[in-house]
Parts: structure tokens; C-alpha cells; sequence
């Protein structure tokens, strides 16, 4: 088994492809050792491939099953010696279209995935995060939970409950030396983009999105914004321009952004 060998260690959730994988090449390139976890064991293996030998540990989670975060954190103390510096709560999926297109079943998946996942993480985490000084939760949350947004409303709900979440333990774990922050991304290229608008749809989330004129963020600036998350001093951090003005409208001016969200919407066919 790969060990940390002393250097500070992450464990990343959603770690096969997207947001997650970008985050562990760049904590791997500052040095970090990486723990890799995602129900996508091939995309895994490409990851840790990338990494190096050594440089990492990694493990089929599905971040809904509690016995599986048991063991995935088992094995993540004994190759980091007990401790976690940062959990990076990065696993989500996303549903985009009509609020009635959308069937119950996606929705529970939506939550179970996006909101329970991030709970079942921080308790699991939580014994080793205590013996490791300074440790962080990052958990990603989105733009979509600033503001509601129409055709991801189920997800955009999740990404609202895991900002007041971050913001509740943040403060709760002051005492515990154990920071909270968010992520809090614009539309990034990864493979979430790929949704179609209804199922069996050609037209993808992210097609929708670039005829309509809207900014979609390479990953790596959500990594490099992962890194910032892990060591400043805010409590949530935007990756990208359009995020960073989404927050100061939703703060100043909210008439002006439900207007904008609104003239954002298309037309029923």
C-alpha cells in the first residue's frame, strides 16, 4: 500500500474524472498525497496512473453507503498514519430540465448523492480530521446555490442546503480546529455538463449553455479554486467571473438577478 510518508494528505471524493481529478493533479503537483474515491474504478485507476507511483491511495466509494466510507477512511488512515488534512466533498450528479420531467427517482437520487453523501463524509471524517491540526472540509457546492435556477431546481436545492450546511459547521468546528468552506463553481467543463435536456436528448446542458452565450470555466480553475478553499480564510469560494458577479447581484441587487434568471428561461415547447 502507497503511504503519505509524512506529506499532508486529501481525500477527494468524485475523484475519476471532472473537478475532482483536476483537483487531485494539482494537490499531487504542490507535493500532497491523494486519496481517490469514486464508484468509477477505471477512471480512478487513470487518475492514480497519472499521479505516480506512491502518490496516492484510492477506493470504490459510494458516497450514499456509510460502511462503504467506513472502510474507504480505514484504509486512508492507515496509509496517512491517522491523519486527514483536507476533505475535499466533491462526488455529485446533476438532473437538468422541466421540474416535471425529472422523475421522483432522480430526484432522491439528487439528494441522497449531493446532500447525504456530504453528511455521510464529514461523520465518517470527522475522528480523523480532529487528530489532524488545521484540517478542512471543502465541500462543492455550486453558483446554483445562490440563486435558484430554473430547469435544475432539485439540484439547485441541494447545492442551497450544502452552502448552509458548510456555513453551520463551520462555525460549529471553530472549536475543534477544523475550518469548513465551500466551492462554489460557475458551469466548469466536466462531464456533468453532458446531462441532456430530457432523456434520450442529443442536446446537451452544455450546448444549451453555449449558444445561449453563457461562460463555461475550464476545470483547472476550479482546482486551483479547491487549493484556495483549503488554505484562505473565506468561508465559500466562486470559480469563475460570472459566479463572483452572481454573488454580488444576489447580496445588492436581487430584483436585477431574479430579472436576469428569468429572461434566462426558454419558452415551454
Amino acid at each position: 500500500m502507497a503511504s503519505s510518508n509524512g506529506r499532508k494528505a486529501i481525500f477527494i471524493t468524485g475523484a475519476a474524472s471532472g473537478i475532482g481529478a483536476e483537483t487531485a493533479r494539482f494537490f499531487s503537483n504542490k507535493g500532497w498525497f491523494c486519496g481517490l474515491y469514486d464508484i468509477d474504478t477505471a477512471g480512478l485507476a487513470s487518475v492514480a496512473d497519472e499521479l505516480g507511483t506512491g502518490n496516492s491511495i484510492s477506493g470504490k466509494l459510494d458516497v450514499r453507503d456509510r460502511a462503504d466510507w467506513a472502510l474507504a477512511v480505514k484504509g486512508f488512515a492507515e496509509a496517512t498514519g491517522g491523519k486527514m488534512h483536507v476533505l475535499f466533498n466533491n462526488a455529485g450528479i446533476g438532473r437538468h430540465g422541466w421540474f416535471e420531467d425529472i422523475s421522483g427517482d432522480d430526484n432522491d437520487l439528487l439528494v441522497d448523492v449531493n446532500v447525504k453523501g456530504v453528511i455521510n463524509g464529514v461523520q465518517a471524517c470527522l475522528p480523523l480530521l480532529k487528530e489532524t491540526e488545521g484540517a478542512r472540509i471543502v465541500n462543492t457546492a455550486s453558483t446554483a446555490g445562490i440563486v435558484g435556477s430554473p430547469r435544475l431546481a432539485v439540484y439547485s436545492a441541494t447545492k442551497f442546503a450544502v452552502r448552509g450546511l458548510t456555513e453551520a459547521l463551520d462555525t460549529e468546528f471553530r472549536d475543534l480546529d477544523i475550518r469548513v468552506t465551500s466551492l462554489m463553481p460557475w458551469f466548469v467543463d466536466t462531464p456533468i455538463l453532458d446531462m441532456g435536456a430530457t432523456e434520450g436528448s442529443n442536446t446537451k446542458m452544455a450546448d444549451e449553455l453555449r449558444d445561449g452565450g453563457m461562460e463555461v470555466y475550464p476545470v483547472s480553475l476550479a482546482a486551483q479554486r479547491a487549493w484556495d478553499a483549503a488554505h484562505g480564510n473565506d468561508v465559500h469560494y466562486m470559480a469563475g467571473k460570472a459566479a463572483e458577479r452572481a454573488r454580488f447581484f444576489s447580496r445588492w441587487m436581487p430584483g436585477m438577478l431574479r430579472k436576469q434568471v428569468m429572461k434566462s428561461v426558454p419558452p415551454r415547447d
